[in-house]
């Protein structure tokens, strides 16, 4: 399968066209950003990192019954997914209080969730992503109620797949950020799943195995991501 047309280019990936109009390449890039892109910078080899990881994570939840847009991965840095209308919604999962959570409702990071908290984010780089509820969904008619069940339903399956492949590895996932879409009128989870995407704390120290590492400065982020990948296949082998 070959690259054709680019019809994309976001903060950490291109999207390109192939032959076929039902299939896509999503190319990891190295770029890093935070804070609405406020914050730039380059980490190396994370787009390797990230596709490899998102690819190992993809096929854990197609074989666990979560239809996902993934189909394989091509080689270091690309994936061949499935096209997708991307819903305008970004969903996050928290297991335990940090980052957003912590700022916008003057909390202490570390604070477990019993039960998890689910948000729904605006895919608006404008308004920064404002947190709204299904009402505000439904009125955008960004999905239906119908469809909104469906994603909490399959995004908590996900938290419990993950948390429970992730406790294994010695590792706290504390939230994480997924995004659907539709293909042949079905929803998929799509985007990707990594340090990028996702909060990961090692067990005991907590400290830090992802994209925190960049926004806060906390250094050895190439050689951290690194880990992760090390960790994660050594899950599934």
């Amino acid at each position: 399968m070959e690259k054709r047309d680019l019809i994309y280019e976001g903060k950490a990936k291109k999207v390109f066209k192939t032959d076929n109009p039902k299939l896509l390449i999503q190319e990891f890039k190295d770029d890093a950003t935070a804070f609405d892109a406020t914050k730039r910078g380059t980490i190396v080899n994370k787009g390797v990192v990230n596709n490899k990881i998102s690819a190992v994570l993809f096929e854990l939840l197609e074989k666990k019954g979560i239809p996902t847009h993934f189909v394989k991965q091509l080689n270091d840095r690309d994936m061949l997914i499935k096209k997708l209308e991307i819903l305008k919604l970004e969903v996050t999962v928290r297991n335990v209080v940090a980052g957003g959570m912590a700022k916008l409702l003057g909390l202490e990071e570390g604070i477990i969730l019993d039960p998890p908290v689910f948000e729904y984010h605006y895919k608006n780089d404008a308004l920064h992503d404002p947190l709204i509820n299904d009402y505000h969904i439904i009125a955008l008619k960004a999905a239906t109620k119908d469809e909104l069940k469906y994603i909490e339903e399959t995004s908590f399956m996900i938290n419990d797949i993950l948390k429970d492949f992730f406790n294994k590895l010695n590792i706290d996932l504390i939230d994480f950020k997924l995004e659907f879409g539709k293909h042949d009128n079905k929803i998929l989870l799509g985007d990707e799943i990594s340090p990028d995407t996702c909060r990961f704390w090692e067990k005991g120290s907590k400290r830090k195995l992802d994209k925190d590492r960049f926004r806060r400065d906390l250094g050895n982020i190439e050689e951290t991501y690194q880990e992760m990948l090390n960790k994660v296949v050594s899950g599934v082998q």
